[in-house]
C-alpha cells in the first residue's frame, strides 16, 4: 500500500507544476522607483547652506559629561526660494547633516519686488523683533547676524533690516522668517482685492 501511494504521489508531482516565467510579474512591478543617488545629490546641490549657530549642552550622569549639540542651519539657492532647519544630535557634524536635510524639506518662496522686498514688513518671534524695509538699487543688504545670512540666501540684494529686540539667533533667525511670510506680491494684492485694470 506505501508504495502504490508513493507511486501516486510521484505522478501527481508534474501537475502541480509552478506557473511559467511569463506569468509570473516582473520583480519591483508597480513600485515608484527611487532617484539616482546622483539625482539626489544634483537636487540638493542647487541650495547653498549655512550654519547660524551651533548649541552644546552637557548632561552630568554617573560615568561623566553626555554632550549633545543643536545646529541651525539655513538653505536656499539665491532666487527665491530659503529654508531653516535645526538639527540634533551628539555629535556636531551629525547635528549640522540633519539640520540642513530639515531646511531643504520646508523651503518657501519669498516674493520680491526687483532686487530688494516688496513692502515693509515687522514681525517677532518670543522676545526677537525685526524691521525689514524695501531699499533703492545699490544699497545691499544692511543686515546683521542670522539675518543678514537669511536675506542673502533668499536673494534679496538691497534691503535695510533691524533687529530691536533679543539678541538671540535663533529666535531672530525665525523672526526673520515670519517676517518673509508676511510679505505679498503686488499680483497677490490686486487679486485678493478683485481688482484686474491694474494687473
Amino acid at each position: 500500500m506505501a508504495n502504490e501511494t508513493e507511486e501516486k504521489t510521484v505522478a501527481q508531482a508534474p501537475e502541480a507544476a509552478p506557473r511559467s516565467e511569463e506569468a509570473r510579474p516582473s520583480r519591483g512591478q508597480g513600485r515608484r522607483e527611487r532617484p539616482r543617488r546622483e539625482e539626489r545629490e544634483e537636487v540638493q546641490d542647487e541650495f547653498e547652506e549655512r550654519v547660524i549657530v551651533v548649541n552644546r549642552s552637557s548632561k552630568t550622569v554617573k560615568g561623566g559629561r553626555n554632550f549633545s549639540f543643536g545646529a541651525l542651519v539655513v538653505v536656499g539657492d539665491k532666487k527665491g526660494r530659503v529654508g531653516m532647519g535645526f538639527g540634533k544630535a551628539n555629535e556636531a557634524s551629525d547635528a549640522i547633516r540633519k539640520g540642513g536635510e530639515q531646511a531643504r524639506r520646508y523651503v518657501m518662496n519669498v516674493p520680491m519686488f526687483g532686487s530688494t522686498v516688496s513692502h515693509m514688513v515687522e514681525a517677532r518671534f518670543c522676545a526677537a523683533r525685526i524691521l525689514i524695509k524695501p531699499a533703492s538699487s545699490g544699497t545691499g543688504v544692511v543686515a546683521g547676524g542670522g539675518m543678514r545670512a537669511v536675506l542673502e540666501l533668499a536673494g534679496i540684494q538691497d534691503v535695510l533690516a533691524k533687529s530691536l529686540g533679543s539678541s538671540n539667533q535663533v529666535n531672530v533667525v525665525k523672526a526673520t522668517f515670519e517676517a518673509l511670510k508676511k510679505l505679498r506680491s503686488k499680483a497677490d494684492v490686486l487679486t485678493k482685492r478683485d481688482i484686474k485694470a491694474l494687473q
